[in-house]
Order: structure tokens, then C-alpha cells, then sequence
């Protein structure tokens, strides 16, 4: 059985849906759990203690060890109280499960640069804020998980989300980055990609998956990621409804045109290769542009 005994756990955001279900999860396998959120409206409106305070008492009435924090994400001060609970309640950090958000859904043509930037500041740099305020403390005691919560909306699109989507795509590169940073101090770093019945997305399910789609289907690929068992870093799981699948920016095969260091590829050098070009037959992920293989095939040793 996979287990936390010892470890401490924060989850943002974890007041309601996927963040209350992470969180209790965590707990009911021995971890000790910051639960914080800030406690508004999905649009971010408002504030209140009660969302965090309610899923501590869970947690405690269950057995478990819990403190709450109420601090926004979006506010760098706010961010470090979120870390400095965990160690003035529990004395150390190791899991930080970045799951705080809000929506302020519209088409692009008529959406505010203030709603654009607020979105990206709860989402991606709330996510930066958080996981900055961690990471030192992570790499230092040589151990850590972190995980993010990106979105189908960040990786394919969803109408009237331009805002919500460019913070989870945003998502993607920080994580590749980190798990780079933090390979040598066995610092994991996983993105989820969820689909659940949220107040975030009421109304946008089918009636018929919304009993399906509980948060408590993805949290499992959560509590996994936030393990000991934890084996991969710089992946995105994508989970709802007890599905779960890796994703992967791949490359394909793709063309090298006229390999010769005296002549400039044209525009119409690429439109007659666009076939090969765009074929995904083969495709592999992507780790870099020109990787080994490439090189062959332009001539360079």
C-alpha cells in the first residue's frame, strides 16, 4: 500500500472539488495536509475561511493531521505563508500539489486584458509562487514531489478560455524545466491534466458523465505522482472518470530539404515537402529539433 506516513503535504485550492479531494486523499494515507484556499468565487471574487476550514475538520475528524492557510496564490507574500504553514505546523514540506484556479471565461475579442492577466496570475504564477517558495526547502532535504494541474483546455483549446489556456500550456514549460533543476536532488516534477465535475465546470459536462466524473476518479494519478513510488518526472497524465493516459508533445519524422551548406531552403522547398512534413507516421516525442538522427540525415557527423 502505498503510504505518506512522515510527509507533509500542501494542496492549493483545496477547499472544494479536485483540491478537497487530493488533499483528503493525502491525509487518509498518513500525510499531514496545508490545506489552503482563498476561499471565493470561481471568478475569483470574494474570500472566506470557511472552504479551508471545513476540509481540515474532515481531515481531523477522520483521523488525520491538517492546518489551514487562506492566503491567494496570486500574491508572492501570500504564496510563502502557504510553505511557511507547513513548516511551522509540521516542520518540513515535501509534496506541493499546485491545484488553485479560477475562470473568467470569454472570446478573446471581447475579454479584458484584466481578466486575461488575473487568470494567469492565480493559474501560472500562482503555481511559480508557490512552487519557488518550496523549492528550496525541497532541494535542500534532497526529496520532493510537486505536481501541477494543467488542462486539455492548455494542451488542445477551448473557446472563450484564451486567458485559462495560455496559463496551463504555460504550465508545461515550467515543468520542463524544473525537472531538470531538480533531477540531482530526486525533486519529481508531473503535471495532471483532469477532467471532473467541478464548480469550475458546471454545466459544461454531459448529464450522463457527471456522476462519472468525480473528483475522487483523478486523484489517485495525484496522490501516485506525490509518492515515494513516483518514478518519472516532466510527465502530463491526463485522468476523469477512472481513465487515465500519458500525453506527449511528439515530432514527426518530418523532411530535411537539400542537406548543402550553399543554398537557402525557399518557400516553395517547403510547400512541396508539406506531406512529409506534417505526417505523424512514426512520430516519437519530442526531446529536441535536432536530434541525432536529423543531424544524420543533413550530412553533419
Amino acid at each position: 500500500m502505498i503510504r505518506f506516513d512522515g510527509r507533509v503535504a500542501l494542496v492549493t485550492g483545496a477547499g472544494a472539488g479536485l483540491g478537497r479531494a487530493h488533499a483528503l486523499l493525502l491525509a487518509s494515507r498518513g500525510a499531514k495536509v496545508v490545506v489552503n484556499d482563498f476561499g471565493g468565487n470561481v471568478d475569483g471574487a470574494g474570500g472566506s475561511e470557511r472552504a479551508a476550514d471545513r476540509v481540515v475538520e474532515e481531515i481531523r475528524s477522520a483521523g488525520g493531521q491538517a492546518a489551514a492557510n487562506y492566503a491567494s496564490v496570486s500574491d508572492r507574500a501570500g504564496a510563502e505563508s502557504i510553505v511557511q504553514t507547513a513548516l511551522d505546523h509540521f516542520g518540513r514540506i515535501d509534496i506541493v500539489v499546485n491545484n488553485a484556479g479560477i475562470i473568467r471565461d470569454k472570446s478573446f475579442a471581447k475579454m479584458t486584458l484584466d481578466d486575461f492577466e488575473l487568470v494567469l496570475n492565480v493559474h501560472l504564477l500562482g503555481t511559480v509562487y508557490v512552487t519557488k517558495a518550496a523549492w528550496p526547502h525541497l532541494l535542500a532535504q534532497g526529496y520532493g514531489r510537486v505536481i501541477l494541474t494543467t488542462s486539455g483546455s492548455g494542451l488542445v483549446g477551448n473557446f472563450g478560455q484564451t486567458n485559462y489556456s495560455a496559463a496551463k500550456a504555460g504550465m508545461i514549460g515550467f515543468m520542463n524545466n524544473l525537472k531538470i533543476e531538480g533531477a540531482k536532488a530526486n525533486v519529481k516534477v508531473n503535471a495532471i491534466s483532469p477532467v471532473a465535475e467541478t464548480r469550475m465546470t458546471q454545466g459544461l459536462n454531459a448529464p450522463s458523465l457527471q456522476d462519472i466524473l468525480r473528483p475522487e476518479q483523478v486523484s489517485p494519478a495525484v496522490a501516485w505522482l506525490a509518492s515515494e513510488a513516483c518514478d518519472v518526472t516532466g510527465e502530463i497524465i491526463a485522468a476523469g472518470g477512472g481513465y487515465f493516459s500519458r500525453v506527449k508533445l511528439v515530432k514527426a519524422t518530418g523532411a530535411v530539404i537539400d542537406g548543402s551548406r550553399e543554398r537557402n531552403v525557399t518557400i516553395e522547398d517547403f510547400a512541396e515537402n508539406k506531406t512529409r512534413i506534417f505526417d505523424l507516421t512514426d512520430a516519437q516525442p519530442y526531446e529536441r529539433t535536432l536530434d541525432d538522427h536529423v543531424l544524420a540525415r543533413m550530412g553533419v557527423k
